[in-house]
Formats: structure tokens, sequence, C-alpha cells
């Protein structure tokens, strides 16, 4: 039967009804009992909502439950600007700095060239000796390591060693510093540097090209992915999920590796990472190619993509598209491809990206549900998720976690104030979800903290609490591409470390709390 709902509010009969279902009384209307017993399961149904928390965990929800109400009243509040300008705010906040030691599980949507911060790349990668540096016709920069003069190419007229170059300047900080800005969108302005969504990705995608001359030179790549994982580990992170499209390496010489060796590169240097740090848990690949290529170019890239899975069966983990959504080509439009390993008899896991939109309606908007046709593992960004009843309820039954980047969708101009992300339905609908960075580098981030904060304190606002961290930090685990003997294995690790982290995390508020935005 059909309660009608009239204009003024809902029927009290509709009320009881709800009530009856969860078990509650409702004679002579609505009294304080029914009301708690309505915020009580809408409570339940939120993220972490069926979770249990200990006595110990209790009280360190209750403080941080008081010290997100301080924030939340201050007349800065930081989810409600751009994350540039409130980087400085959200390192001063006791509830970050409680974010950046807890267990925050596994990073589970970040692509290789933005993995290291640029500090790291220019006072480390560009001091090294052959390098060389070349200014652009459209104001850019280039680099290359060799062991002689540089050819001229079309991009790049004059290269210049950047040693001599330093040598030329004295002090090179403020040299440096321009490197710097090359590298990622940091700016404190960025209100009046990307007026347009255009403006920002041109940016975005001219940072990737920079960074690749000094990533993709053979001996940097191995201190990079060590790199890239102890920066990950310093953030309390324990397994990595890397997208990556096992760019082609080169030495000095200009002889060329090709993209196996550059898989094997990164096995090796995750095992000996673990080696290092046996409370990692690992890392892997999720192998990427860019969506404005041909269908040929992409079922080419897919069958390739089969070939490693088959060859490193513990490294690679699956397939994706990447490159701006808007301005790209449709899953769709890749559907000869993507159905390749199905046609074949193979399995072939896909991680694609799709919703990282605000053009509701349109062919774009559809790649949610295409994805979700494509049998995808997870959904990245799924921004416009929220809109898509049906894709919703099935990536809900299906148990497809969105990978939710927070600073990336506001730095990227789909959100200014994120108390206004789409993701504050699926969070308050307890939507499978886990928490990433997407590009840390280009937004001037390491690790995962200040993502969580975003999410923790600006989407999920005063409802998210301490289950609802747990809840994310499992999730990391659950929804990874691992087998399920290691799943197991990293939740037992997790939970090790989530024991330890909830001990000393009360101790830790009462300590910093004081502290004011």
């Amino acid at each position: 039967m059909v309660v009608p709902i009239p204009e003024g509010g809902v029927q009290v009969e509709l009320v009881c009804g709800l009530l009856l279902w969860f078990g509650a009384t409702c004679q002579g209307g609505p009294g304080p009992a029914q009301r708690d017993a309505l915020m009580r399961e809408e409570a339940s149904r939120q993220i972490g909502g069926r979770l249990a928390l200990t006595a110990a965990e209790q009280r360190l929800d209750a403080r941080l439950h008081q010290l997100k109400e301080r924030e939340m009243a201050a007349p800065s509040f930081p989810p409600a600007v751009h994350f540039f300008k409130a980087k400085l705010l959200i390192q001063r906040s006791p509830i970050f700095g409680l974010l950046q030691k807890m267990p925050k599980g596994g990073a589970l949507h970040i692509h290789s060239s933005t993995l290291v911060s640029v500090d790291w790349l220019v006072k480390n990668v560009t001091y090294r000796p052959r390098c060389y540096i070349c200014f652009t016709w459209d104001r850019s920069i280039r680099f290359l390591f060799s062991d002689r003069q540089p050819f001229p190419r079309w991009d790049c007229f004059h290269w210049q060693l950047l040693e001599t170059l330093r040598a030329k300047m004295g002090d090179a900080t403020d040299f440096d510093k321009s490197l710097i800005r090359n590298l990622t969108l940091f700016t404190e302005d960025p209100d009046a540097a990307y007026p347009s969504q255009d403006i920002v990705w041109e940016k975005f995608e001219k940072a990737f090209i920079v960074a690749s001359g000094l990533i993709t030179h053979a001996p940097v790549l191995r201190d990079y992915i060590y790199q890239g994982l102890e920066e990950l580990y310093q953030d309390n992170i324990m397994y990595l999920e890397l997208r990556s499209g096992l760019s082609r390496t080169y030495e000095l010489d200009g002889s060329i590796h090709d993209k196996v060796w550059s898989l094997k590169t990164f096995q090796e240097v995750a095992q000996r990472f673990v080696g290092d740090h046996p409370d990692f848990l690992g890392a892997r690949v999720i192998i990427t190619v860019h969506r404005a290529l041909s269908v040929a170019d992409v079922k080419a890239a897919v069958k390739e993509a089969m070939q490693m899975q088959r060859d490193f069966p513990h490294v690679v983990a699956g397939f994706d598209l990447v490159g701006r959504e808007d301005s790209g080509r449709t899953l769709w439009y890749f559907k000869e491809a993507l159905l390749l390993p199905a046609d074949m008899g193979r399995v072939l896991p896909y991680f694609f990206h799709a919703g990282e939109t605000d053009e509701e309606g349109t062919d774009v908007d559809e790649n949610i549900l295409d994805a979700l046709l494509f049998n995808t593992t997870r959904i990245g960004h799924g921004y416009a998720l929220a809109h898509h009843p049906l894709a919703k309820e099935l990536s809900r039954k299906g148990n497809v976690a969105v990978e939710l980047c927070p600073i990336s969708n506001q730095v990227l101009k789909l959100v200014s104030d994120l108390r206004n992300h789409p993701a504050a339905v699926l969070m308050s609908e307890g939507h499978p979800m886990v928490i990433s960075s997407d590009d840390p580098s280009l937004f001037g981030t390491t690790g995962l903290s200040y993502d969580f904060y975003q999410a923790f304190v600006g989407i999920g606002g005063l409802k998210a609490n301490l289950a609802t961290l747990k809840e994310l930090a499992l999730n990391s685990i659950r929804y990874s591409s691992l087998p399920p003997p290691l799943k197991q294995t990293g939740l037992a690790m997790w939970q090790k470390k989530w024991d330890t982290f909830i001990s000393a995390g009360f101790k830790e508020l009462n300590q910093k709390g004081t502290r004011l935005i």
C-alpha cells in the first residue's frame, strides 16, 4: 500500500509504520522514545553506523566530537575554503594531528607520476649529475638525464646542464621554487590562477609531462618508488595500489627499457621495502592508458595488460582508463576493447575512473552506469554517483566501492565547499567507500591524512565519528585487490595498529586539544 504524503509534512501514520518496522511503538502520537528510535536508525545507516565501539574508543570519540564542534564553529572552517588556502589551518588542527597517527590501511587511488613529494624531486633528483633542463615555448620546462648534450626536439630547442645553470645563480633557492611551481598546482591564490576547469586541467596535465623526464630515468625510478612507499609508511599507510602507465624508462646513454622492465623494477623495490618494513603489507599496480587513445590502441593495451597480469599475478591488479572525463572518450566508446577479456574467456579486473564530472545528463555522465556494466571492481571518484539512483543501488548491492578523493575534486573545481560534496549522501547511506589522494604531489600533500581530514570533518560533518574513520580504514583493505588470505593478514595487522592508536589517542588529544584553528 502506498501511503500518501500530503503537503506540509509526513503523515503520522507513515512515521508510526516505520517505527513499528524498527521495533518501536507509536501510541498517542510521536514522543521522545519514537524520535530517539528514528535518530538511532538513521545514524546506524551511515558509514561506521553498525560498528560497536569499545569503551576506550567511545572516550576518544567523545573527545573527537568536542574538537569537531569547535572547528566547525571557527571563523575559518578549512573544508569550506580552497585546500591551498586551508592547508596551514588543517596542519594546526588537533584532529589532523590525530589522523596522521591513525592507521589508515591502504591507499587505493594514487597515480604513479604524483606519488612522491615535489620537494624530494627538486632537492634530490634535480641535483643529480647529468640532469639537463629545457625551457619550452609554452613557458613550461622539461628534464632529461643524458651522458651527452641532448639533441634539440620539437618542444625543446636548447638543453642546459642544470648543475651549470644553478652555479651561475649563486643562491638557487628562488630557482628551485620555480621548478616546484612547474611540478605542482599549489599556489597562494588558486581562484585567480585557476578560474575555470579548463585552465586548471591544462596546468594539471602539463605537470605530469614535466615530472616524466625525471621519474622515467631508470636509476631515479628505483629510488622514486622506494621514497613513495616511505612517504606513505610515514603517514601510517600499510598498502598501495598504484595506477601507472608503466612508461618506458631510459638510461644515461639513451637506451630504453620496456614496460616489463618497469613492472619488474616496481616488484623488486616493493619487495625490498616490505623486507625493510615488515609491517607494510605490499604494493600492486593498476595498469592505465589514456582515454584519448583510439579503440585499436586501447585494445592493444588491454591485451598487453592481460599478458602482464598472467606473468605477474601478484603485482598486476587490473586495468583502468585515465585522463579528464569531460574531454576524453567515454567507456562505451571503447566497448570493443573492454569486452576483449570476456570474449577471450579471460578475467581482467577493471578499476574505472567514472563520474569525475559535474556535466549531468551528458554522455560522459553515463560512464558511471557503463563502468558497472563492464563489471568494474571499484569506481574512481564517483562524484556523479549520487545523481544516478540505479547506479548507486547496483554499486551498493555489488559491493563496488567508491574511491573518494576530496582534495582532488575541490582543486579540479568540481566542488568549492566540501560540505556540499555529493559524497555526503553516500556516507550517510553507508555506501561502500574508501578515501584516497589521487595526485598528492600536485596538491601539495603526502599520504592520506589531508584527504581523511576533509572527508571526516567536511563531507561527513558532525555525524561522522570514530566508527566512520574505523570503517573507512577497514574498507581500504576489504575493497583492495588483495586475495582473501592476504586481506585477512592485512586486517589482523591493521587491528593491532588500531588498538595501539586507540590506547594513545585520547592522551594525544587531551595534550593538544587546546590548540585553536
